[in-house]
């Protein structure tokens, strides 16, 4: 994927060192509860790293999205675009090829869909009483910021390494976007820390059922974090769950196999490799083992049918197995 990284983006580069700017200091450490200060000095000592590189990349994708692609939108997103610098979006709608190359439309639509269907289960969740969400690896995710009104009961969580967060609300900040009440940052590095210890120092409320979403991530992970993730999600009361993606890599053939791997070395190119990848057969007993009752995976038929259907810009459907859900 062709690297378009603008000045706002530079400015999250710059600040994710493990000192925040003067303008910067004061204000990330407030977006988390009191009790993380020693956690988060702590974890800013040990791991001084930029923020994602691939997260602003997928940021730029789902602005492609919103303002190029026909609709009906399969995620409208109007807040995503304000958290990009102009240069970027021009240099994006100047280059046509780039925009329209049959890899970067498949790598946009794959992006749209996964945060879509999540954002639709989320929906049934919070329908059926659940009203605690817990994004792991949040990035650049908008969910918060243009939440509908039936979210409005959620408590939501934004899980994501310190460099990365402060990097984000930078950005809102410089675009006017205000935090809303119902959110709650939770710094956390995913191999290094255990997503349960860093949660157990937020409002999560262990004993209530939680809704979480796990996009993009596992493939950076290796196998035990992976592992303590579902365990994690498993250990919460009915009818808690979980949506994620992962990669079938060389589980896959020909084509789909070939397009992991050229987004796989993109990702390694800047610093972030994967590392794991999954079977769905396989997978599907290893949730089943860890005590999930539910156990599903999104299909392209499926989701041909629920999120493409007469569509006319060109934007593929998958041709893959790479979002499941897992109900407790």
């Amino acid at each position: 994927m062709q690297e378009l990284v603008g000045p706002c983006a530079t400015r999250a580069f710059a600040i994710s060192g493990s000192k925040p700017t003067d303008e910067f200091a004061g204000d990330y450490p407030k977006l988390i509860r009191p009790d993380f200060h020693v956690y988060y000095v702590r974890l800013m000592d040990i791991q001084q790293r930029p923020a994602s590189r691939t997260a602003i990349g997928v940021a730029v994708l789902r602005a492609m999205h919103e303002l190029y692609d026909d609709f009906p939108k399969i995620l409208s997103d109007p807040v995503i675009p304000l958290l990009l610098d102009d240069g970027v979006l021009e240099k994006a709608k100047a280059n046509l090829e780039w925009l329209r190359a049959s890899r970067n439309m498949a790598l946009r639509s794959h992006v749209v869909l996964r945060s879509r269907y999540a954002e639709d289960c989320l929906h049934e969740a919070a329908v059926c009483g659940v009203n605690q969400y817990v994004i792991l690896g949040s990035g650049f995710d908008t969910f918060a910021y243009r939440q509908p009104g039936w979210a409005a009961p959620l408590r939501i969580f934004e899980v994501d390494h310190p460099a990365s967060q402060r990097a984000k609300v930078e950005c809102l900040g410089l675009s006017g976007i205000s935090l809303p009440p119902n959110l709650e940052f939770v710094p956390a590095d995913f191999e290094s820390t255990s997503v349960r210890d860093v949660l157990s120092l937020s409002s999560l409320d262990f004993s209530a059922p939680a809704f979480f979403s796990c996009l993009g991530v596992l493939v950076y992970l290796p196998t035990y974090s992976i592992k303590a993730i579902f365990q994690l999600v498993a250990s919460f009361p009915k009818p808690s769950e979980i949506v994620f993606t992962f990669s079938q890599g060389s589980y896959s053939s020909g084509d789909q196999s070939a397009s992991d791997s050229s987004v796989a070395d993109a990702a390694a190119a800047v610093g972030e490799p994967w590392r794991t990848y999954h079977e769905p057969e396989a997978l599907g007993r290893e949730l089943v083992g860890n005590g999930f009752s539910q156990v599903s995976f999104l299909s392209p038929q499926e989701a041909k049918h629920l999120y493409y259907r007469d569509r006319r810009d060109g934007l593929p459907p998958p041709r893959r197995i790479a979002i499941a859900r897992a109900i407790v």
